[in-house]
């Protein structure tokens, strides 16, 4: 017997084939208890469902597209109250958590193992949702503010006025003096003839 006969028979050896065995075992025991977690939440958020049916009925039905509830089962099942709010089970599968995504994070509106304390926080973020939809409408509704705007000048009826003599222009103003020098030039050129006919001769 040489050494690697030797060595194996000392060893208990494991197959692969015993080693895939144990290890479907292993995960078929796992899923098993996944499945029967997820089953408990659906079973304990379609409960909660159950207890909002009257509060969602209450919603007025111009609002009802605010809100989009539905209960989403998966690894982690849900129930949705809106786009961005929605009710989940803690680790223990036993305390009801509401969340709101917000775009500071994820915030916590409530946490309980009552659920009428979750319908209560529930029953309170859709009434501030309707208050926030009522007066955003009002808002785009009312006009703005009226800015005062002076009132419109009319002018007064214009009625002629009988006709009077035109004032002189500034070109009557500018002509005038000029025809009397003219006239003082000629009447000096008069009284210097008159005066000393010797003085026009030369």
């Amino acid at each position: 017997m040489d050494e690697g006969e030797s060595y194996r028979g000392d060893t208990p050896g494991l197959s692969l084939r015993d080693a895939l065995r144990v290890a479907r075992v292993e995960a078929a025991e796992r899923s098993g208890v996944i499945v029967e977690l997820r089953d408990a939440s659906l079973a304990r958020l379609s409960m909660l469902n159950e207890l909002l049916d009257p509060i969602f009925a209450e919603v007025p039905l111009e609002h009802a597209d605010l809100f989009d509830r539905g209960l989403m089962p998966g690894e982690t099942p849900r129930l949705f109250v809106d786009m961005v709010a929605h009710v989940t089970l803690g680790r223990d599968r036993r305390t009801f958590r509401f969340l709101q995504d917000t775009r500071s994070g994820r915030r916590v509106l409530a946490e309980s193992t009552n659920p009428n304390d979750i319908v209560d926080a529930v029953t309170r973020y859709i009434a501030r949702r309707l208050i926030a939809r009522e007066q955003a409408l009002v808002a785009v509704a009312l006009p703005p503010e009226a800015e005062p705007h002076p009132a419109p000048h009319h002018p007064a009826p214009h009625h002629p006025a009988p006709q009077e003599a035109a004032p002189a222009t500034g070109s009557h103003r500018t002509v005038a003096p000029f025809l009397f020098g003219i006239l003082v030039g000629v009447l000096a050129m008069l009284a210097l003839a008159l005066a000393a006919p010797e003085l026009i001769a030369r």
